[in-house]
């Protein structure tokens, strides 16, 4: 078989089978767990924010928000947002919203949320791209729930300078960030320079990290639980009630934190499933490191690493025109996380929903996996 990618190389495929096994069943359970932590790194040290600090307050459009910051001890502050619904009375359920890749770094949580200041035309083009038109973390906040959005390691204001990437990515290479035509129109030339950089930059990041011990999607976890610690901490939230949510990227992170958090209620990860098999025709160079933990493949596949909590709740939408997977690798991956989830007791404590159209969290989407969170 010749892969488009591979090429004169299409065989490597095969010998890497012979080499080793690929993809081997992961069951759920503590072993499993133990395999994604060592494998992601920067698991096992006690994970809390840092000199939080509430730097501001609004109330919009029914919802109440907060702007936080903390340090997670390495880099700039993270700046997070939560959201509420306008005069909540007591601890409510919550979520931790995570925002996407999309090859745009240059902001984060703006990508998914309202905040105080105006909203940017290239914010609302995104969401009109991938979001049904709406911030969709308030629509979420004013269905009942606290909601914290935060920028995580590379994005917002956790984003590496651009002269720091300058250093070591070749401006005049004509190097570009997957995004930079990502929206009718393209980016505005400032943020359009600095997702040009941002892309090719991940690969150096992704070395550092390498030889660091750890991993890219070992320090995006990491971040993660960070956040996630945080908002069980505070005495407006019900602490055995937090859950995750996120697409694409934020859908990745989604995945990551429900494999290696203790605590959380429920994960959604949407567009952002596949068997690893789906992916090997082309599939993939369009994505993140954060989706290939170096030598996960050896021990598991990427539904299994996502289901090593089962029977934790978890619910996956998938889009059948996503150009970033093939429907037989979402529809396998579909099928394996219901094998997993049946091995651990409770085969309807994963929903697998699929809808039409390209990559994205549409209105009807996001109505779903509200209800849904709901009704845990």
């Amino acid at each position: 078989m010749k892969f488009q990618h591979l090429g004169g190389y299409s065989d490597l495929v095969a010998e890497a089978h012979q080499q080793h096994t690929l993809y081997p069943l992961a069951k759920p359970g503590p072993e499993t767990q133990r395999k994604v932590r060592d494998v992601l790194g920067w698991c096992d040290r006690p994970e809390q924010a840092r000199d939080v600090r509430s730097e501001r307050t609004w109330e919009a459009d029914g919802v109440c928000g907060e702007e936080l910051s903390w340090s997670v001890g390495y880099g700039p502050r993270t700046v997070a947002w939560l959201l509420k619904p306008a005069g909540a009375r007591g601890p409510l359920p919550a979520v931790l919203a995570l925002h996407d890749h999309g090859g745009f770094k240059y902001y984060g949580k703006e990508k998914i949320a309202a905040g105080p200041t105006p909203v940017e035309p290239v914010i609302q083009a995104w969401w009109d791209k991938s979001y049904g038109g709406r911030p969709w973390t308030n629509a979420l906040a004013r269905a009942g729930f606290a909601v914290l959005v935060h920028d995580t390691f590379l994005w917002g204001s956790r984003k590496f300078a651009l002269p720091d990437m300058q250093q070591t990515v070749d401006a005049g290479a004509g190097a570009r960030g997957p995004a930079s035509d990502a929206l009718p129109g393209g980016f505005p030339p400032v943020i359009a320079e600095y997702n040009a950089h941002a892309g090719p930059h991940e690969h150096v990041v992704s070395k550092y990290c390498n030889i660091l011990g750890t991993s890219f999607p070992g320090i995006v976890a990491h971040e993660d639980r960070i956040a996630f610690n945080y908002l069980r901490s505070r005495s407006d939230v019900l602490a055995n009630r937090v859950s995750c949510v996120g697409l694409s990227g934020g859908g990745n992170r989604a995945g990551m934190l429900r494999a290696t958090a203790d605590g959380l209620q429920a994960a959604v990860v949407i567009g952002l499933m596949s068997t690893y098999a789906g992916l090997l025709d082309k599939y993939v160079a369009v994505h993140t490191w954060m989706f290939f933990p170096f030598d996960w493949a050896r021990h598991g596949d990427w539904p299994d690493l996502v289901a090593c909590q089962a029977p934790a709740p978890l619910l996956v939408q998938y889009d059948l025109e996503d150009d970033l997977f093939t429907v037989e690798g979402m529809r396998n991956a579909d099928a394996r996380l219901k094998q997993l989830y049946k091995l651990a007791g409770n085969g309807t404590a994963y929903t697998g929903q699929f809808y039409p159209g390209p990559h994205k969290f549409d209105v009807p989407m996001q109505t779903a996996a509200f209800n849904w969170l709901k009704a845990l």
